[in-house]
């Protein structure tokens, strides 16, 4: 006769199975991953990071000889040095660094607002199917409509403020959070679904450890794309009607011909948006810290 192994017992023939909680039934699917590896704190070798430079190195170097070895003018493509010249320039008389605190905020917001719109309208859309039937062709459609059309719109009922251009963020941001959420969320396993209402879990619980964490990893996919639309939303609502940020130092320098200035801007934004994609991945790395290195990319 078998016997067990803790306790020396044979087990009792008439014995049925504990009952186990939602929780048991829905660990499996997390700890999974546990066994890997968590990622470091940094994965760029000083290798890695010594040819990123060098990269770099050799962009500036470029830019700044080979223009004048061809003969391009300077107002058509300035020199990194007079680039560099105009950018202290800027922050010394032009408030640079208050433009870009505007447009950095603008940003943020957008990006936070349109981010959760789409999480909220993602998980309603994958928990009921009627209701994303009832609304997909008009989410469809506001996604389809061009967002340059709706800024000029936007700025005659909200005039030359900072909530234009938020707003066009938030449409330009709504939508990949929402797919990727909507995505994640009607991909979730049927099976371990069942199995949890076979151990009489509630919807909420079926929620909160299955189909939430199921959708984290798209989740943080859709928002590394967000975090660079959120920019190009802003710039492309100052452009419009802004007389603030950094896409109203776009239009001013335009305007007068300063092409060194119109590089500044754009480098600066560059930097932005660098920095916005650069904060979405630390936070997925701190949040999804138990999924195996290989599923977290460098770009």
């Amino acid at each position: 006769m078998a016997t067990s192994v803790e306790t020396g017992h044979s087990p009792r023939p008439d014995a049925r199975p504990e009952p186990r909680s939602a929780a048991v039934v829905a660990a499996p699917a997390a700890a999974q991953w546990h066994d890997e590896p968590a990622p470091s704190a940094s994965e760029f070798s000083p290798g890695i990071i010594g040819a990123s430079v060098a990269v770099l190195v050799l962009f500036v170097a470029a830019w700044e000889w080979l223009p004048r070895l061809v003969g391009i003018p300077e107002f058509i493509l300035p020199p990194a040095s007079k680039v560099w010249s105009e950018f202290l320039r800027m922050l010394a008389n032009e408030r640079l660094l208050w433009h870009a605190g505007i447009t950095t905020l603008e940003v943020i917001v957008g990006f936070a607002l349109g981010a959760l719109l789409g999480v909220v309208i993602g998980f309603v859309l994958g928990l009921s199917p009627k209701t994303e039937l009832v609304l997909s062709p008009y989410i469809l459609a506001l996604q389809i409509a061009p967002k340059v059309a709706f800024a000029p719109l936007f700025v005659m009922w909200l005039g030359y403020t900072v909530y234009p251009k938020i707003l066009v963020a938030i449409l330009i941001v709504f939508f990949p959070v929402m797919v990727n959420v909507l995505t994640a969320v009607r991909t979730v396993d049927p099976d371990m679904v069942s199995l949890a209402r076979a151990f009489s879990a509630s919807r909420l619980q079926i929620f909160r450890l299955i189909e939430y964490p199921a959708s984290l990893p798209p989740l943080f996919a859709g928002l590394r794309i967000a975090a660079t639309l959120a920019v190009i939303g802003v710039v492309v609502g100052e452009l419009v009607g802004g007389n603030m940020g950094l896409g109203y130092l776009l239009t001013y320098g335009e305007g007068q011909g300063n092409t060194a200035m119109v590089f500044v801007t754009i480098i600066v934004l560059t930097l932005i948006g660098i920095v916005a994609y650069a904060a979405v991945v630390l936070a997925e790395r701190k949040v999804l810290h138990y999924l195996p290195r290989a599923q977290h990319t460098a770009v």
